[in-house]
């Protein structure tokens, strides 16, 4: 979703082809430090979009001349929106954390069509960027978002924000005003300390307080202009004014392929979730869950990592329980998302780990260290429940060559790009997903695992070295997040050839040893097939047709 793309004409009409199917788009968990092991905030963000090329981008710190401006692109077309004033100094960010360990995340909600401005120059994507340059708090992001859109205006659809610093994290909901309308209506809140919260696609927040600064910010037309255009009753109390049903009335696509997937990570650590099992399917739109939970244990980065990875399993919504997994138990489904059979429409179900990914993050500010070292972006490219979150320390000043811009492109395939590399090892597991996924997973937790330990003992010796030198320190840590980057992609490397070597053509096949005086020795080969299970649809569907007929012997 968040990148320039060279073929902008043909980008244009697919991206607005997509934003009249808002389901489309991103997942977003927000976790506070109360609700963490080792008291750390975090936001984690999956960036979908069946054209979007996973790279880490950087941007370096920079000096400018009093005067200078900013020319705006639209990230998702590459379109030209105009100029806005450029500060004098900006921040370096990795990904989307800052040097001072902001970060920010996006997911799309759409809302209401008529309220987009396209002759307004700041859209969604350059806020997230522009505030990361500029922003020393999650705080003061929100006043720089909101500001910038004030002078320049809005020019994206409803968008929901996740924004975290080292103290604290927010959901910020905004849509535009329309054509004429300059500016945008909005709503921050806080997310209470020791709490979770998520979005995916839907906007979340209803009613919220309208005299706490500390933990709720709004715009001052927020209740006005929904009545001019009537969205909320002129005689209603403010207090009673809901944002989600003033501008993205919720539908049961909102809920059973958005709030679905929010409902299913909060279920994940909150064992109470039952009770909204018939708002996430859609059925009963009055049974709406809370904006954030309460988790029943502290989650440690590990568990950020699971959320991302939930394709509905163990709940009614489990996608490798219907014919539609075939027999290898696939928890994914091709697009269309919805589809119609004798004119009934049906649908397939939007988890949130997905094959259009481009990009994921899981990004972790800590208060107890300097900001160049307590800062985290755990990235990965493709599917997040095939990649694997490898750190990238804030402070860091270059990239791995394997994750950067201009290594490979969506039409242009390069060996060794990560996106590439990841997506033939997933794209070749969606074949016999049971078999195949499991060595995936193996590996992908050996390899995480094996990084947070590592960054615990890194965190260490670059705290104590950023008290000497600090850019000693910087490029320390350069150099660790650049070698553990292209180290995940060389391993996936061969990891593809293991498994093509031993899933090729339908079987399994064992490497054995060869004994002496022997040239080579053929391996074990298994043929597993296709299970009970599958054989017995067919036989339910096409009766005797395969049945084998043996003549009986005669006397």
């Amino acid at each position: 979703m968040m990148k320039k793309i060279l073929f902008r004409a043909l980008l244009s009409l697919i991206l607005i082809v997509f934003s009249l199917i808002k389901i489309d788009a991103c997942t977003n968990f927000l976790i506070t430090k109360g609700a963490t092991v080792d008291g750390s905030c975090m936001i984690s963000y999956a960036a979908d979009s069946h054209v979007l090329f996973g790279e880490l981008y950087y941007w370096p710190a920079a000096n400018y001349p009093e005067g200078s401006m900013l020319d705006i692109y639209e990230w998702d077309t590459g379109k030209y929106l105009g100029k806005i004033k450029q500060v004098a100094h900006t921040f370096s960010v990795v990904g989307n954390m800052n040097e001072n360990q902001v970060s920010i995340g996006e997911t799309t909600y759409g809302g209401r069509e008529e309220l987009v401005d396209p002759s307004a120059i700041m859209d969604y994507g350059s806020l997230i960027y522009i505030a990361l340059q500029r922003a020393k708090s999650a705080r003061e992001a929100i006043k720089i978002m909101t500001d910038l859109v004030a002078e320049y205006g809005y020019a994206s659809e409803g968008e929901s924000f996740s924004i975290a610093d080292q103290n604290e994290v927010w959901i910020m909901e905004m849509i535009g005003k329309g054509p004429g309308n300059k500016g945008a209506v909005w709503v921050a809140q806080r997310i209470p300390d020791g709490y979770i919260s998520g979005h995916a696609n839907h906007a979340r927040t209803r009613q919220f307080p309208l005299n706490d600064p500390t933990n709720c910010l709004y715009a001052s037309d927020i209740f006005t202009f929904a009545k001019d255009k009537g969205y909320y009753d002129k005689d209603k109390k403010n207090e009673n004014f809901s944002f989600v049903d003033a501008y993205d009335p919720m539908t049961f696509d909102g809920m059973r392929f958005c709030e679905a997937r929010v409902w299913a990570g909060f279920r994940k650590f909150n064992s109470k979730m039952d009770m909204y099992q018939n708002y996430a399917t859609g059925e009963n739109a009055n049974n709406a869950m809370p904006l954030w939970i309460k988790p029943d244990r502290k989650l440690t980065v590990q568990d950020v990592m699971s959320l991302m990875r939930d394709h509905y399993e163990g709940t009614v919504l489990d996608m490798t329980q219907d014919v539609g997994a075939g027999p290898f138990k696939n928890p994914y489904r091709w697009r269309p998302l919805t589809w119609s059979v004798d004119s009934v429409e049906y649908c397939n179900e939007r988890a949130t780990s997905t094959q259009q990914t481009g990009f994921s993050f899981i990004a972790q500010s800590r208060n107890f260290l300097p900001n160049p070292v307590g800062g985290i972006i755990w990235f990965g490219v493709d599917d997040a429940s095939s990649t694997v979150y490898t750190p990238m320390y804030c402070g860091i000043t270059r990239v791995p060559e394997s994750f950067a811009v201009g290594n490979g492109s969506m039409m242009d395939f390069s060996p060794d790009a990560a996106f590439w590399v990841f997506n033939q090892v997933s794209n070749f597991a969606y074949t016999r997903y049971s078999l195949i996924h499991p060595e995936i997973q193996k590996l992908q937790q050996e390899l995480e695992n094996k990084y947070v330990a590592y960054s615990a003992g890194v965190d260490k010796a670059a705290a104590e070295l950023y008290k000497k030198d600090k850019n000693l320190a910087v490029e320390y840590l350069t150099d660790f997040s650049v070698n553990q980057g292209n180290y995940t992609v060389k391993t996936w490397q061969g990891l593809y050839a293991y498994l093509f070597t031993k899933y090729m053509d339908g079987n399994v096949k064992t490497k054995k040893a060869v004994p002496e005086n022997y040239k080579y020795v053929t391996p074990t080969i298994e043929q597993p097939g296709y299970g009970d299970d599958y054989y017995r649809a067919i036989i339910n569907q096409k009766g005797e047709h395969f049945k084998v007929k043996k003549e009986e012997a005669k006397h």
